[in-house]
């Protein structure tokens, strides 16, 4: 993907991003440079080729493959978004989010002394309250799917009393969801207006934008809607909400990447990455990681910086890690998410 620009206002950007950097490490964003967004292009052929050679060149075997996966598990965004969720459900799945792995398959892996826990657990507004209750002192963030999601279509007063209501009853993080329309207008003030003030409704919390790339229609599309969120302040950009047509597929997150990359350097901010929707299996769990890590570096497979939205990818995780103690695949039933 190619973003050129001219000079003055890449160090402008450079400047502004710089001079107001957080001590907590979040992205404060930058004015709108639509200069910058309007240059953005984006080689299809050239993203296609490079992401069909991926699993052709980086593979991780044996004990490096269960290190991966113990890895990705510390990354894992576990999910509930269904219509049916209880209280219990939801607990259910804060006691899975303390204790991803069993006690046997921990300690035969060398872990007995080490915790694991995943990333977060990302519920509805309704569960908040009760997951940040199950979770208490295990220094999980509960994550807030919010602003009319998944379609993000209500009224825009009504999407900020959301953040703040989620917000206030606990949540640490809110996945917000962007207008797809603006996108498909290309109207990038409007978009990014409005994740400006999803970012200053979440105040302390950090600001996951879904773009729902699956609506988005082009590559380019993605890349400069990408650009606009992390101008607006987002904390991390993620794929999609789950429940579209599309959910996250790796061209797609290569050109999210690469807009990452190149917002990093022209401002010094690092800004996280996560891919949701249709990622169930610990293969897909690999290709995500190794790809973060030819294109951004070891820092973006931290928790901090990358987490995987799932509700099932975390039972077949933990079926490849028996299989790799115990040279044997067990029933998928022995391993349930929550």
């Amino acid at each position: 993907m190619s973003m050129p620009q001219p000079v003055t206002s890449l160090d402008a950007a450079r400047r502004n991003a710089l001079a107001a950097k957080t001590d907590d490490g979040r992205n404060p964003g930058l004015p709108l440079d639509l200069d910058w967004v309007e240059s953005v292009r984006v080689n299809r052929s050239a993203v296609e080729r490079r992401i069909a050679t991926l699993g052709g060149r980086r593979t991780v075997k044996k004990d490096w493959q269960a290190a991966w996966l113990v890895k990705a598990i510390t990354c894992i965004d576990l999910t509930t978004l269904a219509g049916d969720d209880t209280p219990g459900r939801v607990r259910r799945l804060c006691a899975k989010a303390r204790r991803p792995l069993r006690a046997d398959l921990q300690e035969a892996l060398g872990l007995a002394e080490r915790s694991v826990q995943v990333g977060a657990v990302c519920v509805y507004h309704a569960m908040v309250e009760t997951a940040v209750g199950a979770l208490g002192g295990s220094g999980i963030p509960v994550a807030a799917v919010s602003t009319g999601f998944p379609a993000g279509l209500n009224p825009h007063p009504l999407k900020l009393k959301e953040i703040e209501a989620s917000v206030a009853a606990g949540a640490e993080e809110i996945d917000i969801v962007i207008t797809r329309g603006h996108v498909l207008a290309g109207d990038w003030r409007a978009l990014y207006d409005e994740v400006k003030d999803f970012r200053a409704a979440c105040g302390p919390a950090h600001l996951k934008a879904i773009l729902g790339t699956g609506d988005l229609q082009t590559y380019r599309n993605v890349a400069r809607a990408s650009l606009v969120a992390m101008m607006a302040g987002a904390d991390f950009i993620k794929t999609s909400t789950g429940k579209e047509s599309v959910n996250a597929t790796l061209p797609v997150s290569l050109v999210m990447l690469r807009a990452i990359r190149d917002y990093e350097a022209a401002t010094g901010q690092r800004v996280g990455f996560k891919p949701a929707g249709g990622i169930s299996a610990a293969k897909d769990a690999l290709a995500y990681q190794v790809l973060m890590k030819e294109e951004l570096g070891r820092p973006w497979l931290e928790p901090e910086l990358f987490r995987i939205g799932a509700s099932s990818l975390l039972g077949d995780i933990e079926r490849q890690l028996e299989h790799h103690v115990t040279g044997r695949y067990s029933a998928a039933h022995r391993h349930p998410a929550g």
